[in-house]
């Protein structure tokens, strides 16, 4: 099973972080921030994904493969990879006021994947970062 979301993607380590919202909702900008430290780019806007028995892989549309938007400067081109098992997702439309919140998460095509909201601070894409490559404390 595949479908195309409106969503964007990024991938560190082999490891997929789908970021979800509203148009404007800052998807992009969270995806170009994280592509900054290296992750590289799965997708921009559109992302599809396709159901597999070790989980849900996003890949991008060839037409837009590479391309992300960064508002006020255009489309910029960025490092990619052709598709990640995603492990994560980021509701943009959502704000997590909780300092140290409850765990959250996400099912889509069967499986179940942490779910984060948006924290409203300049540390929010480095604490993704650090999530992906290093995972949670079990303090």
């Amino acid at each position: 099973m595949e479908q195309i979301v409106h969503a964007s993607c990024v991938s560190v380590d082999g490891k997929g972080l789908l970021i979800i919202g509203a148009s404007g909702s800052g998807k992009s900008a969270l995806a170009l921030q994280l592509v900054t430290f290296g992750a590289d780019l799965i997708a921009d806007d559109r992302t599809n994904l396709t159901n597999t028995e070790e989980g849900v892989v996003a890949s991008s549309p060839p037409a837009i493969r590479g391309s992300i938007e960064a508002r006020g400067m255009g489309i910029l081109q960025a490092p990619t990879a052709d598709s990640a098992v995603l492990r994560y997702v980021v509701k943009m439309d959502e704000v997590e006021n909780q300092r140290l919140p409850d765990e959250k998460n996400l099912t889509l095509m069967g499986h179940t994947y942490p779910l984060f909201y948006r924290v409203e601070g300049i540390h929010f894409a480095a604490s993704l970062w650090l999530l992906m490559r290093h995972g949670r404390s079990t303090l």
